[in-house]
């Protein structure tokens, strides 16, 4: 193939320059230098969207615009990417200079104030007014032009959200989930990782702990955030309290972006939660050192099957009596566990349940956990994108909540802190679409109906980023002329990523390909279905794709009775797959009167063929019957001669 141009057109608006990569420029992404062709802004960047990593629709969708404070959005959609593939782009703004992990130094109390959290809170309010969270507020994605200059906040939309996160930025509930499987949040969550960026840049270091992820988490669940990333540091007075403020665990209890434009005001708000009661001494449970309800639910959610090996032994209810003095959360899990024997455990997913019931219990922040993964509800269509093809194990697990409705039974144990309504119905309609049998349903359909920019992964065109149906077709048409033409030309992400986009218009050809188990039945859906997609997207010649397609109608061409309307049928394929149309193909098969003459012609060779076959059996059976009365008139004549013979002999002897 050719060498790509420097400079390609993308969405018929930007130009992408894939020799100017902008290193640093995109929070860990790859990035390249763009300008808008139409608009003439040279100063933009495309952000490269990596694989199974589906972007930020709603967020695209809310943010289109220049943005002070912040690079938001300009637009976004499939371009080239290096060799001759094709990449998905999100274009913002170029960063107005380094981001702040180039250039880390301990930072004044005035500077924080005036120069990162007040210009962070005016964009903080203003995304959570249009209904947005950022969650990608981290030291290498938040930028300055030069020292005295407010910082900006660096793009968020070309990966699920929070996805690229350190713990040290998130509150452990969300640190904890499978990196994919965070959920949009709220406004809080981004103003928990404005509180952990103030303190970074106040010590002017990130701390050790913060170097592991799991560390920084455990660390953050055994002391409280505050106290994990700031350990025994000397803080400015200012800045240590709003820390505390900002990164409360109780999403709740934290300070609004209103609020934080007026620190003194922000200061004087802190919500004086309880402490949890906490042991004298530690219980051990897989390891980890359990010192109150919190890090008991933590380490549950983390070691499952050895939490509920504790829970019936009685071990915890003992502690919680004993060691904790928690007599009241004692009796409610020793009720939940003779729930649990009452109900029985055959029930698919009875001890995933019963642990993430336990789970809520001893901690109503704690997201939905099951089987040693947590996830919140909203982020299950991204989780099930990161793992399709790559995590089996995540896969099974996904699998099961999703069969078992366990999003639904989780926002009924916690009804005050979310839409249990809301979740019990999408739980239902999940439930629906991963039950569909075959190739346009299961898992794969559901993950592509949540996320409506995750591209097809079918390894036929996964080169060419197909977000839409209507991409579908010229995708195929270049995968026709390079691939293994005994391959079907389509699988099961195609038929899953049709059914899903179609918007139910190619529902009927879909739904063709589910339970058929007669081969020329679903051959006949398979071709009725590319032929809809093209009537209906592209209506342009696609030759090398009817070729394809021609090459797998044989069976079709066999089931034909009349040999002559075969041959005829063959040279007639062969004329409409050269003018590249599909519809005409599925017309030589479903003409209804050609078939029923074919059909009635088959009946009369039939019924003439079993006519000779009863003459020919009758006159074998005639023939018997001859041979065997010749044989006794033959035995009747031969007696007879003798008879005469021997009489003629006594006569002559008589009379000699």
């Amino acid at each position: 193939m050719a060498s790509p141009p420097e400079s390609r057109v993308f969405a018929e608006q930007f130009a992408i320059e894939l020799a100017s990569p902008l290193h640093g420029a995109a929070g860990g992404l790859t990035a390249y230098a763009a300008a808008d062709r139409q608009g003439g802004a040279p100063d933009l960047m495309a952000v490269a969207v990596p694989q199974r990593a589906p972007p930020r629709l709603r967020a695209l969708q809310l943010l289109d615009g220049r943005q002070p404070g912040l690079l938001a959005p300009l637009g976004h959609g499939v371009g080239p990417a290096p060799q001759d593939e094709a990449g998905y782009y999100v274009v913002t703004p170029r960063p107005p200079g380094a981001a702040l992990a180039d250039r880390l130094r301990p930072w004044s109390e005035a500077a924080l104030i005036e120069h990162v959290l007040r210009p962070v809170a005016h964009v903080l309010e203003r995304m959570e007014a249009a209904g947005v969270t950022h969650r990608g507020i981290r030291l290498d994605n938040v930028f300055q032009a030069r020292d005295g200059h407010p910082v900006v906040l660096g793009q968020a939309w070309a990966t699920p959200p929070a996805m690229l996160q350190p713990a040290l930025y998130e509150p452990p509930y969300s640190a904890m989930c499978l990196p994919a499987g965070r959920g949009e949040g709220t406004i809080a969550d981004d103003v928990y990782a404005l509180g952990a960026l103030l303190l970074v840049l106040s010590l002017g270091e990130v701390p050790a702990v913060a170097q592991d992820d799991a560390a920084m988490l455990r660390r953050k669940i055994e002391v409280g955030s505050f106290h994990a990333i700031a350990g025994e540091s000397r803080l400015p007075a200012a800045i240590a309290d709003l820390a505390r403020g900002m990164l409360a665990e109780d999403p709740d209890h934290r300070p609004t972006p209103a609020l934080l434009l007026d620190p003194s005001a922000a200061r004087g708000r802190r919500v004086a939660a309880r402490p949890p009661r906490r042991a004298q001494r530690p219980f051990q449970l897989a390891g980890m050192a359990v010192w109150d309800t919190r890090t008991l639910a933590f380490a549950m959610a983390m070691q499952p099957e050895q939490g509920l090996q504790a829970m019936v032994s009685g071990t915890v209810t003992q502690w919680l009596r004993r060691g904790l003095g928690d007599a009241g959360m004692g009796s409610r899990l020793d009720e939940m566990m003779r729930h649990r024997a009452g109900e029985g455990s055959a029930e698919r997913g009875a001890d995933a349940f019963a642990v993430m019931r336990m789970i809520v219990l001893l901690d109503p922040l704690a997201p939905l956990c099951w089987r040693g993964i947590a996830l919140w509800p909203d982020g299950l269509g991204s989780a099930l994108a990161a793992a399709i093809g790559t995590d089996t194990n995540v896969m099974t697990r996904l699998d099961e909540i999703v069969a078992t409705e366990a999003i639904a039974s989780w926002a009924t144990l916690r009804p005050d802190r979310c839409d249990h309504a809301l979740l019990r119905m999408e739980a239902r309609q999940h439930r629906a679409l991963a039950q569909i049998r075959g190739p346009a349903g299961g898992l794969m359909r559901l993950a592509y109906t949540l996320c409506p920019l995750l591209p097809c992964g079918s390894p036929l065109v996964a080169a060419r980023r197909v977000v839409g149906a209507a991409d579908l077709p010229p995708a195929l048409e270049a995968a026709a002329k390079v691939v293994d033409q005994d391959t079907k030309p389509v699988d099961a992400h195609i038929a899953a990523f049709l059914a899903a986009r179609s918007e139910r218009r190619l529902e009927t050809e879909t739904n063709g390909l589910v339970g058929n188990a007669d081969e020329n039945g679903v051959a006949l859906a398979r071709l009725r279905l590319l032929a809809q997609l093209q009537l209906r997207y592209y209506q342009r010649p696609l030759p090398a794709l009817c070729g394809w397609v021609a090459a797998h109608c044989q069976p079709l061409v066999d089931s034909w009775q009349n040999r002559p309307r075969r041959a005829a049928l063959e040279h007639r394929l062969k004329e409409v797959t050269a003018a590249g149309f599909l519809p005409p193909i599925v017309g030589l098969f479903e003409d209804a009167a050609a078939r029923a003459e074919d059909a009635i012609g088959a009946q009369q060779a039939a019924a003439a063929v079993a006519r000779i076959d009863a003459e020919l059996a009758q006159i074998e059976a005639g023939g018997e019957e001859r041979a065997v009365t010749a044989r006794r008139i033959g035995q009747e004549i031969a007696a007879g001669a003798g008879l005469l013979a021997l009489a003629s002999m006594l006569a002559m002897a008589a009379f000699g």
